[in-house]
């Protein structure tokens, strides 16, 4: 059928799908809301713009509480969550705007070119990662690691760095612990990181990501522990043992 001459062209521009689907999977879940609202409001829908930003705002949310939520000793790949909420917003575009992004190109109307959808992305990562980095930060100061010290012992000025919600006394039992069980020896430096949860020390070691899967190799750390704790009745031994930084622990032992 023949379109009528008369048909008005719309003078908007829109976002396509494949657009609001890499800029989704560059830019976050915030960028499918803007993108897929923009569209909305297009089409002359506001209402469904307005919701589109509040269940944008909610997922987010929920989505990178989940994130803080999942245990550390837990290891995710990095893109299972792009791939996640780039599937999703994928699906409600195909779902809710399909039919009205064929019709508005169809009657001759535009749509954004690759480089605002980039700008977007860019923008709305750096939101995003903005609202990631200050939580955490604000988390790290509530559990104390922001206003860590550090002591040395020994002639090798092996190093302990613990928070501010353990006092030097507590510090200066684990070193003379970690002395008696020949971990602080006089031939490699030894760095540690101290925490104390409620009534339980938890001490992060760097090591070999070999530990992870080799029992073996873990065995010195797990008597290592195991004699650490016999110096503390009163206090639980946990031992985290960390590659690269303290966030990537590879095995907990307790």
């Amino acid at each position: 059928m023949e379109k009528s001459v008369f048909e008005e062209i719309p003078t908007e521009k829109i976002y396509t799908e494949k657009a609001i689907t890499v800029g989704t999977f560059l830019g976050g879940p915030l960028v499918a809301g803007y993108f897929m609202a923009e569209n909305f409001k297009v089409f002359g829908d506001f209402d469904k713009a307005r919701k589109t930003w509040i269940i944008t705002i909610l997922a987010t949310i929920f989505i990178f509480g989940l994130i803080f939520l999942i245990p550390e000793n837990i290891n995710i790949p990095n893109m299972i969550f792009p791939i996640i909420y780039m599937g999703i917003a994928a699906y409600f575009t195909k779902k809710y705007q399909e039919k009205q992004i064929n019709t508005h190109i169809e009657n001759g109307g535009e749509h954004y070119n690759w480089w605002r959808t980039l700008l977007i992305s860019i923008i709305g990562i750096s939101v995003l990662l903005g609202a990631v980095f200050s939580i955490s930060f604000l988390t790290e100061a509530a559990n104390g690691r922001l206003a860590e010290s550090t002591k040395k012992y020994g002639t090798m000025n092996h190093e302990i760095a613990y928070q501010s919600n353990i006092n030097e006394n507590e510090v200066d039992k684990i070193a003379v612990a970690f002395e008696k069980t020949f971990f602080f020896d006089d031939a490699i430096t030894k760095y540690v990181y101290l925490e104390k949860i409620d009534n339980t020390y938890e001490i992060s070691i760097s090591c070999n990501e070999s530990v992870k899967d080799d029992a073996i190799a873990a065995q010195p750390f797990v008597q290592l522990r195991d004699d650490m704790q016999k110096y503390f009745p009163h206090n639980k031994i946990i031992l985290k043992l960390v590659v690269d930084n303290l966030d990537n622990v590879v095995k907990r032992i307790e």
